[in-house]
């Protein structure tokens, strides 16, 4: 009778906690596969802090990105909804923004978490990676701006960690190089040995100024290879502090210690009120970095470094809250945005990319490996420890989640996607509210999964599956990534069904031979297909070529851009951050 009474005590105190207004921790961490940290089964990795998260809290075993790639999936996250409803889900290879000088981003028109959070009175803040544009038509609206979208507070990178951005760590252009560099190239110089053995022959007179013309554009070709090399790094990467570069090009040395302890120093600031902190990782995309605390001490040379050093901020965030008494009022979140770049190998063979455990594929594809990401939440005393659910969830399920517990209604304007965890996580539902759920490669449909009422099956069809390369790889190693259209892919009539219930591999599709209800099957999921796309609206593309595109009017520069040089660093780099 006693351990009765105690049990509705602490559930009535559990229920009693999860109406009032939490503080919210979310963490991202960038391609952090979900056979990396040790809670989802490595056993070489140290991630005690991740690990602690899944002891104290709930871990979501089949915890989804609504996209495998960075600004898509970022874009659905803070706003509850598919970025093909906002306009980020490109149409090209190209599916991510690689310039701070681009004109696209999230519209100011869509809402996200923070914003609803701010009416609520609450404090925000992002650190880390933004990802989701600047500017629109000058370098003063900041229009895509973290601050136009209800942060408060940003410090970090607004575009996205890149090789480029790392001297001697090689080139995400390196396909573009070839391209508009080197082909050209060889085209001019065989069009000037052609000319220059006609014109000695005699079989055809070739003017002077034919030649001129030709090796002036080859060395205007040359000229612009070496500015881009040249300038990238300063203009491309480079950290804010709200509105303001902070240091221009960006500096590694003890880039994760200065961003938690910007973190930690939030967090302290506003331990009186209720706040939101994003903290947006560069860990563990390329280009890869570790301090020295952490350089080669891991047993997966830089890849294990960084991941084992985000861990330790991880547990940084954590000590705070424990310190001033918060970790019962808060709710704290991590994911990553997407699955492991498995195609991350360098010049020297070094993989660089991470581990999706038993999935198949990886970022930039919809296999398994590409958008099973790990999910761990935590809040002592209202939720179970040490609970594992295995039912289909979404990164874009924490907008509801959040917006909920704050107080705020949803809005009614607009179609949310995302689903209220709340329900799954106290044991008031058994199964997820998503009954179906669609991948996206970037623009196009690429799969949708059902997870049929009063079954176990969890089926998922394939309309266009990879071509993996070279063949029998499990990624598009001669691309870097997989793209989504084309002689890319390879379109499936009908498509290809799997159910992942029993092939979590994705090995062994079904047929009409190994499952009576394999029509039946394809037809429900059809009827779901028509009645989400007609959800779907026509709207501006944020990640058009013209988007893309590098703008001169939009770039920013600490000191003149017409000095060409934008150095500066009001950063220390001893680990902490001055206010």
């Amino acid at each position: 009778m006693k351990i009765f009474l105690l049990l509705l005590l602490f559930l009535c105190e559990a229920q009693s906690r999860a109406t009032s207004r939490p503080n919210f921790v979310v963490l991202i961490a960038d391609d952090l596969g979900i056979g990396d940290p040790g809670c989802y089964g490595n056993k070489t990795l140290r991630t005690p802090n991740l690990d602690g998260l899944a002891k104290g809290g709930v871990k979501l075993t089949q915890h989804l990105a609504a996209s495998p790639l960075c600004t898509p999936s970022r874009a659905a996250l803070m706003t509850g909804r598919y970025s093909i409803r906002s306009g980020l889900a490109s149409r090209s290879r190209v599916g991510v923004f690689l310039f701070s000088a681009s004109s696209g981003g999230l519209p100011s028109s869509e809402i996200t978490f923070a914003k609803l959070l701010k009416t609520q009175g609450y404090a925000t803040a992002l650190i880390g990676k933004w990802h989701l544009g600047i500017h629109c038509h000058n370098k003063t609206d900041f229009c895509h701006h973290p601050l136009n979208h209800g942060f408060d507070y940003f410090h970090g990178l607004p575009v996205t960690n890149l090789r480029d951005c790392k001297p001697g760590h090689g080139s995400v252009f390196t396909s573009g190089i070839r391209l508009l560099v080197f082909i050209p190239l060889q085209v001019i110089a065989i069009a000037l040995l052609t000319l220059a053995v006609l014109k000695w022959l005699g079989l055809c007179h070739v003017p002077p100024a034919v030649f001129f013309c030709l090796v002036f554009l080859a060395a205007l070709i040359l000229a612009s290879l070496l500015c881009f090399l040249h300038y990238f790094r300063p203009l491309n990467c480079f950290l804010f502090r709200n509105y303001d570069i902070t240091q221009q090009p960006m500096s590694y040395d003890n880039l994760t210690q200065r961003l938690t302890e910007d973190a930690s120093q939030f967090i302290r600031r506003n331990a009186k009120t209720p706040f939101l902190l994003v903290m947006s990782y560069l860990q563990v995309h390329t280009a890869l970095f570790a301090s020295k605390d952490f350089a080669g001490k891991s047993q997966h040379g830089i890849y294990g470094d960084a991941v084992e050093e985000m861990d330790w901020s991880v547990g940084q965030i954590v000590n705070v809250l424990d310190e001033l008494n918060l970790a019962n009022d808060t709710l704290i979140y991590f994911t990553s945005d997407q699955g492991a770049h498995v195609e991350e190998v360098n010049s020297r063979g070094e993989v660089h990319g991470g581990s999706n455990g038993i999935y198949k594929g990886g970022k930039a594809n919809n296999w398994e490996g590409g958008i099973r990401v790990p999910g761990l939440l935590r809040w002592p005393g209202v939720l179970q420890a040490g609970l594992e659910i295995d039912e289909p969830t979404t990164n874009m399920d924490i907008f509801p989640t959040v917006v909920k517990l704050a107080g705020s209604p949803l809005p009614d304007d607009r179609i949310i996607d995302g689903r209220d965890l709340m329900p799954l996580l106290l044991g008031k539902r058994q199964r997820s509210e998503h009954e179906f759920l669609f991948h996206y490669c970037n623009f196009y449909l690429n799969a949708v999964r059902w997870h049929p009422p009063n079954s176990t099956s969890i089926w998922k069809a394939f309309f266009f599956t990879p071509n993996f390369s070279p063949e029998g790889a499990n990624g598009c190693f001669r691309t870097h990534v997989c793209f989504c259209y084309g002689h890319f892919v390879t379109h499936h009539h009908p498509p290809l069904l799997f159910d992942l219930s029993k092939d979590p591999r994705e090995r062994n599709p079904v047929s009409p031979t190994t499952e009576p209800r394999f029509q039946e099957i394809l037809e429900t999921m059809q009827r779901a297909v028509d009645r989400h796309a007609q959800t779907v609206q026509r709207v501006p593309n944020q990640l058009s070529l013209w988007n893309l595109l590098w703008k001169p009017w939009l770039q920013m520069c600490c000191s003149s851009f017409f000095h060409l040089s934008c150095q500066c660093d009001q950063e220390k780099q001893d680990g902490r951050v001055s206010h």
